[in-house]
């Protein structure tokens, strides 16, 4: 269709392919004019500036630039960034909510991989796994009859650090499950905490009361080392600590020293620095389950985020709103 808007792609072009294979790139060009041929890792070209000029929508995404206001001089058709990834702190300037641009992304595409990774790391750790697992291959061998105390997940309490998208899909996911589901989140009243089910207390209250404590809050100056000495000193013998937020949200120091005690143990996904330096003991206890962040979004689960922003451009196009607008008053308490 000749009368299509254009749109232009900014990003690492090496992860074009995987959010849009063929499928989802034909869906994508029914909608606008897109070259796939051209992608900005650089907003500086003569190719790009030309691509700028008469772009109306930009699909941005990892190693996108920082679109500023030299860019967007350069683009004076541009009405909204629609964001193949979480966060969009780290290309989406000031200028451009300055400029009324509209602003999506496929955060809520990411984080389904996020919670699913949680659900699984709370269930596991509520069945004694990861100690289990030790256990069985140092001995060789087990008792089929032997019954295992302390193990189980009926009746388990888990505590859910921040109402984010991640985390309000972890406490979808637990639904089914025999689990009481403890939250903290400041921006959480007590008609929304009982809409999601679960028990809304103070921090505190949380690390004291929980087997298996989450963390979904975002990373910003409210929230760094929000879990620190204090804290983590607050939580049961015995309780899991499970990071897929962001390290900085953990004092690595006082976790390193509570989890060298074998009071704790702990599912990093994240930490800080990233990757520990060699010399860190967290790679070396055995109550420390270490991976290397990929709780969000690989392999065949980023079609699923292109597929979001395919969505909402389709959605915009229609006239509606984005499902899943941002606005600059959400910076501060999303990721």
């Amino acid at each position: 269709m000749a009368d299509r808007p254009e749109a232009l792609f900014a990003l690492g072009a090496h992860y074009l392919p995987d959010l849009f294979p063929p499928r989802s790139m034909r869906r994508l060009q029914r909608l606008v004019r897109i070259d796939e041929t051209v992608v900005a890792e650089r907003f500086d070209s003569d190719t790009i500036r030309a691509a700028l000029a008469s772009a109306e929508f930009l699909i941005t995404g990892w190693g996108c630039p920082p679109i500023t206001e030299a860019v967007l001089e350069t683009a004076p058709r541009l009405r909204a960034i629609l964001h193949t990834a979480g966060s969009v702190k780290a290309h989406v300037t000031p200028a451009c909510w300055e400029r009324g641009l509209a602003v999506t992304s496929a955060a809520a595409a990411n984080a389904v991989p996020v919670a699913e990774y949680t659900v699984a790391a709370i269930l596991f750790a509520g069945k004694d796994v990861f100690r289990l697992r030790d256990r069985f291959q140092a001995n060789r061998h087990f008792t089929v009859a032997e019954v295992h105390p302390g193990v189980g997940n009926y009746g388990r309490t888990v505590g859910v650090i921040g109402a984010s998208r991640i985390g309000r899909r972890v406490i979808e996911l637990l639904r089914p499950f025999d689990l009481e589901v403890y939250l903290f989140d400041p921006y959480v009243d007590a008609a929304t905490a009982a809409e999601l089910g679960v028990r809304l207390v103070d921090l505190d209250t949380l690390l004291r009361s929980c087997d298996i404590v989450s963390v979904h809050a975002p990373a910003n100056q409210q929230t760094r080392r929000l879990l620190g000495r204090e804290q983590l000193a607050l939580m049961r013998d015995g309780a899991t600590l499970i990071n897929t937020a962001r390290g900085e949200l953990v004092d690595t120091e006082a976790l390193t020293k509570q989890l060298g005690s074998g009071r704790l143990y702990a599912v990093l996904d994240v930490t800080e620095p990233e990757p520990l330096p060699a010399g860190s003991p967290l790679w070396e206890l055995p109550n420390v389950f270490l991976t290397p962040h990929v709780a969000g979004s690989h392999g065949n689960e980023l079609i699923r985020m292109g597929d979001c922003i395919v969505d909402e451009l389709e959605r915009i196009l229609d006239g509606r709103p984005f499902a899943h607008a941002i606005m600059a008053s959400d910076l501060d308490r999303v990721a």
